[in-house]
């Protein structure tokens, strides 16, 4: 089965289907798989997610990370781990719930928009943190958490993500990136969200690139 880490190597997206229902995400997993995306969320405030979950994880499981969005509570991780999911995200950092997340083996990456928010999730086992809403954070923000975080700590920014916007983040050190409706949005069809998922990819690696290039610059500099 794929790992959080392993996962994160393969392709540092994370395709997240609000509002899919169980009867076209197998066909939009399959179209993120062959895309090259590795980790896939279905958001529990969308249709079936239970059952959504368990579709990909039995289709998909060996090639990508499934899991859920939205997680609440405990008992909504103890549900997301009865149906096979093996990550959990949040839109905050609820302790509990990152602790019920670890508990049960599963990787949790909570949602986190201040350095206290962040240094107590980690403290209680985040595997990474969710920066969000990255359009209100800005990666001005994530270079300045850098340097107090200890060294490791991955960030993946959601919220506002394009192709166009993944390089000053790359350059900040975002460890990945969460992209919901730039994505995927309820009624795109197969093809639609497989072609904007490769769109994804090469911006990604049009931004590691100028990452490098940079890096670079800066060691003839100094």
């Amino acid at each position: 089965m794929m790992t959080f880490d392993r996962a994160l190597d393969v392709c540092p997206l994370v395709a997240i289907l609000r509002g899919i229902r169980p009867d076209e995400v197998l066909d939009i997993g399959q179209a993120l798989v062959e895309a090259g995306f590795a980790i896939i969320e279905v958001p529990m405030n969308s249709p079936e997610p239970l059952r959504s979950i368990r579709l990909l994880q039995d289709r998909f499981g060996d090639a990508a990370l499934i899991g859920a969005g939205t997680v609440l509570s405990a008992e909504m991780v103890g549900q997301v781990a009865d149906a096979g999911g093996r990550l959990i995200v949040m839109p905050h950092a609820d302790v509990a719930v990152i602790g019920a997340a670890r508990a049960a083996g599963m990787a949790c990456t909570p949602g986190v928009a201040t350095p206290t928010e962040g240094f107590a999730a980690l403290a209680a086992g985040a595997a990474a943190l969710k920066l969000f809403p990255a359009e209100q954070i800005g990666p001005g923000a994530l270079k300045a958490w850098r340097s107090v975080f200890p060294a490791g700590t991955r960030f993946i920014p959601v919220g506002g993500i394009t192709p166009d916007t993944m390089d000053p983040w790359v350059t900040a050190g975002a460890a990945g990136f969460g992209l919901g409706s730039a994505l995927y949005r309820a009624g795109r069809s197969a093809g639609e969200v497989g072609a904007t998922a490769r769109l994804f990819i090469a911006g990604l690696e049009k931004a590691g690139l100028e990452k490098s290039r940079l890096e670079k610059q800066e060691r003839k500099r100094t």
